[in-house]
């Protein structure tokens, strides 16, 4: 089954919103890192970035992702873009934060052929997200992104997996995240 990898990326100088307002320093650094290690770890999956940003641009093709730019930038219609644009090519897309703190085995990951969500480690949000293409399916990030996209898979009639304990399930969101 063909699939992408899809990593969401905002400037990095406007990324990590809560952390700066609760004063961690170096936070574009942060970000970049981050992001760095994510991208490091999706081949040899096709991987593509959605981002706004030109400077995130450069850095996702000096990885080897290939950058999807819409036209407005949220979380939700970054990756409802990508989703759109990337389903006649793939079976299967990989929605992936890019915060990740272990990313490693991303790119070898081999998902069944319905939803997959990889909560967080409070089992409320989704790090990763598997969604079979061709369908409308509705991105939900934010508080309660598991039941979001757990309910969107039912109203599809799709079979949905939850995976409450990976190595993915650790992002870095607030300060305490960084421990």
């Amino acid at each position: 089954m063909s699939l992408a990898i899809v990593v969401p990326l905002r400037d990095f100088s406007l990324a990590k919103e809560r952390l700066r307002s609760r004063g961690v320093s170096d936070v574009t650094d942060l970000a970049r890192q981050l992001a760095s290690g994510v991208l490091r770890a999706c081949p040899p999956r096709p991987t593509y970035v959605v981002t706004e940003s030109d400077d995130v641009e450069r850095f996702a093709e000096e990885l080897g992702a290939e950058v999807l730019r819409p036209t407005t930038f949220s979380l939700n219609d970054a990756v409802t873009f990508a989703y759109r644009t990337l389903a006649a090519r793939y079976e299967q897309l990989m929605i992936v934060h890019g915060d990740l703190k272990n990313p490693e085995g991303l790119g070898a990951y081999v998902p069944p052929a319905h939803v997959t969500v990889f909560t967080d480690h409070v089992a409320d949000g989704t790090n990763v997200l598997v969604v079979p293409t061709g369908y409308d399916f509705h991105f939900g990030y934010g508080p309660r992104s598991k039941t979001h996209h757990v309910s969107e898979a039912s109203r599809l009639g799709l079979a949905v997996s939850v995976i409450e304990n990976s190595p993915w399930r650790f992002d870095v969101d607030e300060p305490s995240d960084l421990a």
